[in-house]
């Protein structure tokens, strides 16, 4: 080593600019540090200058320890920050209610194709009198053909628009901020049976009130073929049509009318066949390995669904097709009034009547619109998310 000394009271140490072998920074920083305070030792004359030299050399053989201490590891993942912040949500993962709302009325939309028929067939078999479901579809399809079982399908469409986007894209946005809320407090179980049940039935009532006016077009339209007069029908062009006539001719919140029976028939529906589709769905996958989005898991708990849902909700349907359908408003005072006097007249089981229909329509329905939610959504997010 090398002094410089360019007065009497000051001397800088000058390390050799080359060296025979190439040892760690960390040692040489040692050692540095170390010749440095042996140095200011040896002269008597620099007491203070060999002390704040000594400082320098601890300082800068720190400085150096500090930089090389990550690379002592020798792994790339010691170099990366530590950072006790949850990572981000992927884009996509966590969807907004409008997308939700969007996915559901795809599936729907895409659903009416194959079961507007029984829809068509339901109705008039709740506002008229039939020898059964065949019978039902037959004298319909004899009257005014093919087209005739898919009258209102336009009404169909806006229903899916409205109720159909409100209640599956609600639930849907309800059972991922439950997830989501669950994994913030490190829950990773699916939400109870319970919750499940309150969540559909929620949905239900709020797409309901939205979709109100399509579903009275719905009904309207599709049991118009029943009036026996022809001069005595409606004969709509479209649910357009209907919804603006019927705001013009019978007032706008005749638009609303049955809308208590609608809303709690959408709750008793939605909370058994979204909620226990949920739960069916869970417990197959677990009990079989099946996927839970496969279409085996989709049909059998779907399937099982709509049983129970056809059961709770069929009295509602009833009672709302005929508030709906009567041509005098002051026919029925309430929705128990129109029950007491149907079932007066025609027996208990008048509230489940067309139950078969009801079913027929309502299973693959189910099976399929659900089945599609569920495709659309994991392609919509590339498989980062599901729907139920």
């Amino acid at each position: 080593m090398l002094l410089n000394c360019h007065s009497r009271t000051t001397c800088t140490p000058s390390l050799p600019r080359t060296a025979t072998a190439r040892t760690p920074r960390l040692s040489h920083a040692h050692s540095y540090a170390t010749r440095t305070q042996s140095m200011s030792k040896s002269m008597p004359n620099t007491d203070v200058t060999g002390k704040l030299a000594g400082a320098v050399g601890l300082t800068a053989a720190g400085a150096l320890a500090a930089a090389q201490l990550p690379s002592l590891g020798g792994s790339e993942q010691s170099k990366q920050p530590v950072s006790t912040l949850p990572a981000p949500a992927s884009s996509g993962t966590h969807l907004s209610l409008f997308e939700r709302g969007a996915l559901g009325a795809a599936g729907g939309i895409a659903t009416t194709f194959f079961t507007h028929p029984f829809d068509v067939v339901r109705v008039q078999m709740q506002v008229s009198k039939f020898n059964g479901t065949l019978d039902a579809a037959t004298k319909i399809a004899r009257q005014g053909g093919v087209p005739a079982l898919y009258a209102g399908l336009s009404a169909a469409w806006l229903r899916q628009l409205t109720y159909g986007s409100g209640r599956l894209g609600i639930y849907s946005y309800l059972l991922d901020m439950d997830k989501r809320a669950r994994a913030g407090r490190g829950d990773t179980s699916p939400a109870p049976f319970g919750s499940k049940l309150l969540m559909g039935m929620t949905s239900g009532c709020i797409g309901a009130a939205i979709g109100n006016p399509a579903e009275l077009a719905l009904v309207r339209m599709g049991a118009d073929n029943s009036i026996a007069d022809p001069a005595k029908r409606r004969n709509y062009a479209n649910s357009i049509d209907c919804c603006v006539r019927v705001a013009k001719e019978e007032g706008f919140l005749t638009l609303w009318r049955g809308a208590a029976p609608t809303i709690l028939r959408a709750a008793a529906l939605n909370g058994a066949l979204l909620g226990i589709t949920s739960e069916a769905k869970t417990q197959i996958s677990s009990r079989t390995g099946w996927s839970p989005t496969s279409g085996a898991t989709m049909f059998c708990s779907t399937l099982f669904a709509s049983i129970f849902a056809n059961i709770f909700a069929m009295p509602f349907d009833v009672v709302k097709s005929r508030i709906q359908q009567a041509s005098n408003p002051s026919q029925y005072t309430s929705m128990l009034d129109c029950a007491r006097k149907s079932v007066a007249s025609e027996g208990i089981l008048v509230l489940w009547a067309g139950f078969t229909p009801a079913f027929i329509k309502l299973a693959p329905y189910s099976i399929i619109s659900l089945t599609l939610l569920e495709k659309f959504t994991s392609v919509y997010t590339g498989g980062r998310s599901g729907a139920l």
